[in-house]
């Protein structure tokens, strides 16, 4: 039973598996940040130095995420001691103060609700995974990095705001899309519509690929 929980994995477009911890900032339940978008990402653990460099990163980018209601999660299969010790070390050493919750996963059980562990990498330490649970508790996309290589904290500020954008004006974001590129127009869905696509005052490629400014 403990090895199916470790492989299962969340789906998009469903919601986000619930969850209680402990954490450096006292219990947490998923449930309870509802109305906030989620970044919960997982490290596989604590005094390491690609990690560290990824919380100095992370810290860096806090209050950018905070700003688009985004609530910043960490998570390891560490005790809230190390998670502690590691965040006064970091403080002390590097000068930086790591401002957002870190769960404490020893038995694993988050990790095992959200696919961190993949034994390929390592049955002892989560990979380095990204969630993104809107407000509503909706899964909107996940990143699985490996163990060796740190993230880029661009690209996960970036798509926030890509997934903020196509929910508030019902669009889709195209390539390499960063904010204020246009965005790209729903396919016409009818043989009416599009033949009236090309005279609708969009950037027309094709009946099938239009942009807007938004």
């Amino acid at each position: 039973m403990e090895s199916e929980e470790c492989i299962s994995f969340p789906v998009l477009g469903e919601p986000a598996p619930d969850f209680t911890a402990e954490t450096t900032h006292g219990p947490i339940s998923l449930s309870s940040l509802k109305g906030k978008w989620v970044v919960l990402f997982s490290h596989p653990a604590d005094f390491t130095p690609v990690c560290t460099t990824e919380f100095l990163a992370f810290a860096a980018i806090h209050d950018e995420l905070a700003a688009l209601n985004v609530q910043l999660l960490g998570l390891s299969v560490d005790s809230v001691s190390s998670h502690l010790g590691w965040v006064h070390d970091i403080k002390e050493k590097m000068g930086v103060q790591i401002p957002f919750p870190i769960i404490a996963d020893l038995n694993m059980k988050v990790a095992g609700k959200y696919g961190m562990i993949h034994p390929g990498q390592s049955t002892t330490a989560a990979v380095r995974c990204v969630f993104f649970i809107d407000d509503k508790g909706i899964m909107r996309a996940m990143i699985y990095y490996p163990l060796q290589n740190g993230r880029y904290m661009p690209e996960i500020i970036r798509l926030v705001k890509a997934l903020q954008t196509t929910d508030k004006y019902k669009v889709s974001t195209p390539a390499n899309w960063q904010p204020g590129d246009k965005v790209v127009v729903a396919p016409p869905k009818t043989a009416a519509e599009m033949e009236k696509r090309q005279s609708e005052g969009y950037e027309y490629k094709d009946w099938y690929l239009c942009y807007k400014n938004i």
